[in-house]
């Protein structure tokens, strides 16, 4: 049987737009990991631990969702930090969220990168490399999350992480499989049949089809679902049914 893990960015709390931390509340019951903002780009303390106390006991693979320093723009312009830096605040979001989980008595079973972070790292190599060891330094049995065939899934293999290569069900892609860059005015899938048939293809033929109408090959491990859209709670649950409607599994292996 085929499986995959929906996973989902929550814990968003910021003050760039209201953020409702029932929806997130919700959305842990259709989804099997979640990525918990930690502070940096979004996100504050006692978010962090009201998700992390909903998610434990639950059988959600709770990860933790670094990202730069950079509230003003959610994270998502790119900065130029040297490797230390970038060491550093891997290391300390990891930390914050980690805290929170050992008084809960559970455990952090992941580390995704978010927005420039993450697609910063999807192309080079050096930064990948940082984030790897960082992640491994705090604990080497946490496992990656990183875009299908990017210098993160690659550095992370290197370094001796196990990974989860994700692909996501409202972004547009590239046809070097990489997705299309936010200030297009086609990266996001509006239309939800669209973005289903999109994850379906992705899920039973390990393939996506690219705004220029090529087939481009990747590896689908773990779907990813944000939960700051207006339509999620819906668009999630329509995912997960047609998934299962299709005789797949959802799981966070």
């Amino acid at each position: 049987m085929l499986s995959i893990d929906i996973n989902c960015d929550m814990g968003e709390s910021t003050h760039l737009w209201p953020y409702d931390i029932e929806k997130d509340r919700l959305l842990l019951s259709y989804v099997s990991s979640i990525n918990l903002a930690c502070g940096f780009h979004a996100g504050d303390t006692n978010t962090m631990y009201t998700l992390a106390e909903a998610a434990a006991g639950t059988g959600i693979a709770i990860g933790a969702h670094p990202g730069f320093p950079d509230r003003d723009n959610f994270g998502r312009t790119n900065m130029e930090l040297s490797p230390s830096a970038i060491y550093e605040l891997v290391v300390y979001q990891i930390g914050a969220l980690d805290a929170f989980l050992k008084v809960l008595h559970t455990r952090l079973h992941h580390v995704k990168p978010h927005g420039a972070l993450y697609n910063m790292a999807a192309k080079d190599e050096r930064m990948a490399e940082v984030i790897c060891k960082a992640v491994y330094d705090f604990d080497p049995h946490l496992v990656l999350y990183g875009l299908s065939g990017s210098k993160l899934i690659q550095a992370a293999t290197a370094t001796g992480l196990t990974t989860r290569s994700e692909v996501f069900a409202d972004r547009t892609y590239q046809d070097d499989g990489h997705l299309t860059p936010r200030t297009h005015p086609q990266a996001l899938l509006s239309n939800t049949e669209q973005a289903l048939q999109q994850v379906l293809q992705m899920v039973q033929t390990q393939s996506v089809t690219s705004l220029n109408g090529k087939t481009v090959p990747l590896v689908a491990e773990t779907v990813c679902v944000h939960s700051d859209s207006l339509h999620a709670l819906s668009f999630v649950k329509e995912i997960r049914s047609m998934l299962e409607a299709s005789g797949i599994e959802i799981a966070s292996y």
